[in-house]
């Protein structure tokens, strides 16, 4: 594969397009600023103005979201894995029917396996624009996002109308719901009863992990960060490594599937017969199935890569085998 070849396979965090009205609470005070990025696969975009990046099936999709300080992400839940780890800023995570059952501050490098079937939200509680990467299971990400019921009320009051189709109506842009499309129905009280509120010690405990910990354990190898023998223990449809400076080689390998590099910390060497790119903190490249190809830092200081690949296990909920 040729290095422009190769090129289409990297999306560098300079040229990602955000999307500002990517979901139903975009126009909602405290999360009007928040920027939604689709970097790989189609993701959960309600919105019609939400540029993909890379648009092959991975088994899997990437994304992220870029918040100014105080902004946040408001509560919904996914019927797939929901994976984040912190690219840059400090963020809060909180989950619960009210967003009160529980919470975490993650750093930069930290990683978060989201519990399927909670609802969830995080806000950049830092002093800088921020932001989070984010993989969620299957090719679909589960069909879409399930709204905390306050969330489609609170944006009616400010223009915004979701669909029975999963797409987002402007009533601020003169766009109305079309003929034959209801909108979208809110969780009744009995549907709320199925949606758990985990202990911080259940959720901070099974799936958190700190990126310094990881560094501390992957002196040895790379870690196995999520899969069915990882310290994050589950099956989500992928499996995600940590490689830092202390456990990459520059032996080349290949995969039977595409797999995906996104460097946290430092710059990273990735060369394949054919060519050789460099990768910074943010950017992400997806690596065609069977070429044979290395990875390893390209500059002195702190290096640290995650690597994701899928597995093939069905995409649904957190496993607890």
């Amino acid at each position: 594969m040729t290095p422009a070849e190769m090129e289409k396979r990297i999306v560098r965090y300079g040229d990602l397009q955000p999307c500002k009205t990517a979901f139903i609470d975009a126009h909602t005070p405290g999360s009007d600023q928040k920027e939604n990025f689709t970097i790989i696969g189609g993701g959960v975009s309600e919105s019609p103005d939400q540029h993909v990046h890379i648009n092959l099936p991975h088994g899997f999709n990437i994304g992220a979201a870029g918040q100014p300080p105080h902004c946040r992400n408001s509560l919904h839940s996914h019927r797939t894995a929901e994976v984040f780890f912190v690219l840059s800023g400090r963020w809060r995570f909180f989950w619960g029917r009210w967003g009160d059952a529980g919470e975490v501050i993650l750093n930069e490098g930290d990683i978060f396996d989201i519990p399927t079937g909670i609802f969830r939200g995080f806000q950049n509680v830092g002093t800088d624009y921020g932001m989070i990467m984010a993989i969620l299971g299957g090719d679909d990400a589960g069909g879409g996002v399930i709204w905390a019921p306050q969330v489609i009320e609170d944006a009616k009051d400010h223009g915004l109308v979701l669909g029975e189709n999963g797409k987002l109506y402007d009533t601020k842009k003169g766009a109305a719901l079309p003929d034959g499309v209801g909108p979208m129905p809110v969780l009744t009280q009995e549907a709320l009863k199925s949606y758990p509120e985990p202990t911080g010690m259940q959720v901070v405990g099974g799936y958190v992990r700190r990126y310094l910990d990881m560094v501390a354990i992957g002196r040895d190898g790379p870690v196995k960060v999520i899969g069915e023998k990882g310290i994050i223990r589950d099956k989500p449809g992928f499996e995600v490594d940590l490689i830092t400076r202390q456990s990459t080689t520059d032996s080349k390998h290949s995969h039977d599937r595409p797999s995906v590099l996104m460097p946290v910390f430092g710059h990273w060497r990735v060369e394949w017969d054919g060519g050789v790119a460099t990768l910074a903190p943010g950017d992400t490249m997806s690596v065609p199935e069977n070429l044979a190809h290395s990875a390893v830092p390209s500059m002195t200081g702190e290096a640290a890569l995650y690597h994701v690949i899928a597995t093939g296990d069905p995409a649904g909920l957190t496993w607890n085998g």
